[in-house]
């Protein structure tokens, strides 16, 4: 997802956020949506046919979705979410149509009158209608979004990360419950185009002057990477020659913006380039990969990547580091494509982890600034992000609530990540942990614990106390050095009891080695010690202190 515009707007946002999360009461919504509860836990979602007919000129919209899901264990009563002012219709298994008790305003309980025997594959039918909420500030504040080009024509789209994919579509809303694969089925008028994830299986016309798109998904995929777009859209493809083969490259703008898409978007195979030499293969092959124009500003959507940021790079033109290397290239088409790996292949098991999302991709715009540009350009990057770093909240939200943490979780989260690669120490080493996680994690959806284990078990190093500081404190570590006579005092403050990162340190002009500082006064001696040669590599993301 798209970080919040502008430093100083973002740090009164995150100050905002951070209070509000504080002081928030949470509702039995909050625990229904974001937890797994009985009505959930019996049943896995093996696949969804998703059929839905727009009303553009009266932003209502119809449809139904076919449910395909493996009994886990006895269950009779099944959790469906479906947030108003939708309205869930009606239910069928077998013919048969289910009873249905609406329990809070978005969640449905389906009254099932077949046994449900565990291990068989059973289907089940919902249909609903209304007039789905209206996005209010896409993609942060999500639903539909209801726009116009140039020539008035209707140009719509969705978004729904946080909010849910209930927002727009009935189904089982959480995301450590993935499909399998998934069709879109989208009927809109003649002469517009629908758009959704994966491959276009194909169109048929109808006798009332509309056409039906039919897209399938192969892939696992996250509930709020699905999407609809709608416009009159341009098309044109290309390819790119990957380590998996061959991936076609599919582009869907406005008339109008062709010309400059022809151009902007061959950073597309830039990105890829540089993500598959740091992540591994891009993770869908076999539903290609897609830029989408939007009438807002982007967000990762699987296959379908949302694309609004005016065809110019950087930030809808700004530097979000200020170090010159982000206006290099357009920040929508790298970092809500390196979602790609950090979201739609990983993905978390619980919204209060998606600092897995943001961090790790946050992170990837340095790595692909240091693909092209080198590594003190990339670290330069990643150093730069930290001037709209808050500290207000823990990067890590509550679980089982449906919400997340503090903004922080974007470019801490990333300076975390490139903290650890300094305490890691070896590039190759680092870069085969990173493609690690996209293989043993591959379609997967995890937790901040697995993905901590992961690479405190492939690093070789302790990184407990280094996950436990960054993640769920706010404090920043602040190393004490003070200098006796030909000792160098150092410890570590400002930080959870215990905290022992190494960090590296130069007490001559390139001389760097490694300090283990503790929470306890530890000395070094150095003979002819100077202070003013003493450096601490500011790659680390900590403070410094002398002190006396």
């Amino acid at each position: 997802m798209t970080k919040p515009i502008f430093v100083t707007a973002f740090l009164l946002w995150t100050g905002s956020f951070c209070a509000l999360a504080q002081t928030r009461i949470f509702t039995l919504e909050d625990t229904l949506r974001g937890s797994i509860t009985p009505e959930r836990a019996w049943w896995d979602v093996t696949y969804y046919r998703l059929t839905i007919q727009p009303n553009l000129d009266s932003q209502r919209i119809s449809g139904s979705n076919e449910i395909h899901y493996r009994v886990l264990k006895p269950g009779q009563v099944m959790q469906i979410d479906l947030q108003p002012p939708l309205l869930l219709e009606r239910a069928e298994q077998e013919g048969e149509t289910l009873s249905v008790e609406r329990v809070t305003k978005g969640i449905y309980h389906l009254k099932l009158r077949k046994e449900q025997v565990p291990g068989s594959i059973e289907t089940l039918t919902l249909h609903y209608r209304g007039r789905p909420r209206r996005a209010r500030n896409a993609p942060w504040d999500g639903g539909f979004s209801w726009a116009r080009d140039s020539l008035g024509r209707h140009f719509v789209a969705t978004s729904c990360q946080g909010l849910g994919a209930s927002v727009w579509w009935p189904c089982k809303d959480h995301p450590a419950d993935e499909p399998d694969s998934q069709t879109v089925i989208l009927t809109v008028p003649i002469p517009y185009q629908a758009i959704s994830n994966g491959r276009l299986r194909q169109i048929w016309e109808n006798p009332d002057s509309t056409r039906t798109f039919e897209w399938h998904v192969q892939n696992p995929i996250n509930n709020y990477g699905v999407t609809l777009n709608v416009a009159v859209y341009e098309h044109f493809a290309d390819t790119f020659h990957g380590e998996k083969g061959l991936l076609t490259l599919d582009y869907y703008v406005l008339p109008e913006n062709l010309l400059k898409a022809k151009t902007q978007f061959r950073q597309a195979k830039d990105m890829l380039r540089a993500f598959e030499y740091w992540f591994g293969p891009y993770p869908f092959y076999e539903d290609g990969y897609k830029l989408v124009e939007t009438p807002f500003l982007g967000m990762e959507h699987q296959s379908a990547v949302a694309y609004g940021n005016g065809y110019r790079n950087g930030y809808l033109g700004r530097d979000l580091s200020n170090s010159g290397y982000g206006k290099k290239w357009d920040y929508i088409i790298i970092h809500e494509s390196g979602h790609e790996w950090f979201a739609n292949n990983i993905t978390y098991s619980d919204i209060a982890d998606m600092w897995i999302h943001e961090g790790f991709t946050s992170y990837s715009e340095g790595l692909f600034v240091e693909y092209f540009y080198g590594k003190s350009a990339g670290a330069e990057y990643l150093r730069g992000l930290r001037r709209s770093i808050a500290n207000a909240a823990p990067i890590i939200g509550p679980y089982g609530v449906n919400t997340r943490g503090s903004q922080d979780m974007y470019p801490k989260g990333a300076n975390l990540l490139h903290t650890i690669r300094q305490i890691v120490n070896n590039d190759s080493l680092w870069r085969s942990v990173l493609r690690g996680l996209n293989c043993d994690f591959y379609h997967q959806t995890v937790s901040s614990a697995q993905v901590e284990a992961y690479l405190t078990q492939h690093t070789g190093k302790n990184l407990e106390k280094v996950f436990e500081q960054y993640l769920r404190h706010t404090q920043i570590p602040v190393l004490e050095c003070r200098v006796e006579k030909k000792q160098l005092a150092y410890r570590w403050s400002n930080c959870i009891p215990d905290f022992d990162m190494p960090v590296k340190i130069s007490l001559a002009p390139r001389n760097w080695t490694f300090l283990y500082p503790t929470t306890q006064w530890k000395t070094l001696s150095v003979q002819r010690l100077n202070p003013a040669d003493i450096q601490v590599d500011e790659n680390f993301y900590i403070r410094i202190e002398w002190v006396k």
